[in-house]
C-alpha cells in the first residue's frame, strides 16, 4: 500500500500527464487549464492581470511556449511553500491570542 507521500507523487505526475497529454509539456493554455481547475482560488485572487503570463515566463526556461513536468514541479512547489508560510505565521499569531 502506497505512502501518503508516494500517493503525492503519484497524484502530481497524473496531474500534469492530464493537461499535457501525449505532448509531456503544458502549453499556455494547458496552465491556464490546470490552473483554474486544480488551484480556482489563485488566479480568482490575483490583482495582476497578466499574471499567468507571468507564471508562463518564470517557468518557460526554454523561452519555447512550454513548461515541462519540472517546470510544473516548481510551480507546485513554491505554492506550497507559499501557503506554508502563511500557515506558519497564522499559527504563531493564534498562539499569542
Amino acid at each position: 500500500m502506497p505512502s501518503q507521500m508516494e500517493h503525492a507523487m503519484e497524484t502530481l505526475m497524473f496531474t500534469f500527464h492530464k493537461y499535457a497529454g501525449d505532448k509531456n509539456h503544458l502549453s499556455k493554455e494547458d496552465l491556464r487549464a490546470l490552473m483554474e481547475k486544480e488551484f480556482p482560488g489563485f488566479l480568482e485572487n490575483q490583482r495582476d492581470p497578466m499574471a499567468l503570463d507571468k507564471i508562463m515566463k518564470d517557468l518557460d526556461q526554454c523561452r519555447d511556449g512550454k513548461v515541462g513536468f519540472q517546470g510544473f514541479f516548481s510551480l507546485v512547489a513554491g505554492l506550497t511553500i507559499a501557503c506554508n508560510d502563511y500557515f506558519v505565521v497564522h499559527m504563531k499569531q493564534k498562539g499569542r491570542k
